[in-house]
């Protein structure tokens, strides 16, 4: 049975966790199809850079499986987004090395859903933007999130829709 501190390194490993929705980039107007009907205009953008990940083990509760585990995330985005998150992961682990998995929601400006497994060291990962969940100059922010991990560092690159302000 693995300790809590073995399911900290592979919740670490699984995480890959995401990012702060503060905003910089170049924007494109995205044009609608033909015959299609347009509510509004959306501004269509990308964002990169790095962050920090700091992720707390959360106490075991009496009679769980020690293969699930609960953390808390603290990151800190620098690059075209600057600022700071904080959010709540719950994983789990398979009985083969490297198979996980794990679910989280991260409150910045707007929230960000993560979906996460690992299939024997092979990761597979989702981060995207709640839909409503921007707010102030965010609102009808949409958008997806794809986490890079080289030489233990984290990066990232965002793309993402607003609607074109008047």
């Amino acid at each position: 049975m693995p300790t809590r501190s073995q399911l900290s390194v592979r919740s670490t490993i699984v995480v890959c966790l995401c990012l702060c929705l503060g905003l910089a980039g170049h924007a494109q107007s995205q044009p609608a199809a033909p015959g299609a009907s347009v509510r509004e205009n959306v501004v269509t953008s990308h964002a990169s850079g790095t962050f920090e990940v700091k992720l707390t083990p959360q106490a075991v509760e009496d009679g769980a499986d020690a293969g699930l585990g609960r953390m808390t995330i603290d990151k800190q985005f620098h690059g075209d987004l600057e600022g700071t998150s904080k959010g709540r992961m719950i994983s789990a682990m398979g009985s083969v090395k490297g198979s996980a998995g794990y679910v989280a929601m991260e409150r910045v400006t707007g929230i960000l859903e993560h979906s996460g497994t690992m299939n024997r060291g092979t990761a597979k990962l989702s981060v995207t933007v709640v839909p409503d969940s921007g707010t102030g100059q965010l609102e009808g922010l949409a958008g997806t999130l794809t986490i890079k991990i080289d030489a233990g560092k984290h990066s990232y690159e965002f793309e993402y829709t607003l609607p074109e302000t008047p």
